[in-house]
């Protein structure tokens, strides 16, 4: 069994660890480097602040990061995400049997990494899975590998999603709450829920989607189906 849960466009700049990139035991360097060789041919200013949707500044700053990433110095993944579900999982505090439940069990899906356990090692970088068709370059690779799986359970969001192909033994978790008599996607705040139940899960740990009953974050609640609040 796999959960799959998205990165955050938050990143933490501190290095954690001695070890640089190139000689961490990352299993898809090649794959990496064809995505680096492809933004490496990306040599105009406007095809460069398209791909990281900022300032040309700060666009030559990501870009010239993520050129030189196999020389980066690492942190773990989970501690490089700093966005509001991370915060929420707030893993530090964690007991070891929790922890390594997390490592275990859990993938954070990445537009340059493609898949990372929580406790892989990687440097600092910015790219989304929604640019240079990441997406479709990861689907296949991706597939390959969760195809080992009994069980997938999916909380990424849509793009993150087209990174490989879901099967039966796929379950879908999203996240709604009911607005006017509709039920409607929970936005920003469903981040912070996403982030709760997955400490839930790994304090917990969960072995079935059935376990999921008795979650409640201020009124979200597994209804067999979604997590939402009335």
């Amino acid at each position: 069994m796999k959960f799959l849960i998205p990165p955050s466009e938050g990143k933490s700049t501190e290095n954690t660890s001695k070890t640089i990139f190139k000689d961490s035991s990352y299993k898809m360097h090649d794959s990496v480097k064809i995505i680096l060789d492809n933004l490496k041919s990306k040599t105009l200013d406007t095809d460069i602040m398209s791909i990281y949707g900022t300032s040309l500044e700060k666009s030559n700053q990501f870009h010239k990061i993520n050129l030189d990433v196999f020389n980066g110095l690492c942190s773990y993944a989970i501690e490089r995400y700093t966005g509001v579900v991370f915060k929420n999982i707030d893993w530090q505090t964690f007991d070891e049997n929790s922890k390594n439940y997390l490592n275990k069990n859990f993938y954070i899906f990445s537009g340059l990494f493609g898949l990372v356990s929580p406790f892989s090692l990687i440097p600092y970088y910015k790219l989304k899975m929604n640019v240079l068709s990441l997406h479709k370059f990861w689907n296949e690779r991706l597939t390959k590998i969760l195809d080992q799986e009994d069980l997938i359970i999916d909380m990424l969001p849509q793009v993150h999603r087209k990174a490989y192909d879901s099967t039966d033994r796929t379950i879908n978790i999203d996240f709604f709450h009911i607005k006017n008599g509709k039920k409607v996607n929970a936005g920003h705040l469903g981040k912070t829920v996403k982030g709760k139940l997955i400490r839930y899960i790994c304090e917990n740990k969960i072995e079935k989607i059935d376990d999921f009953s008795n979650f409640n974050y201020d009124g979200f609640v597994w209804d067999g189906q979604c997590i939402i609040k009335e």
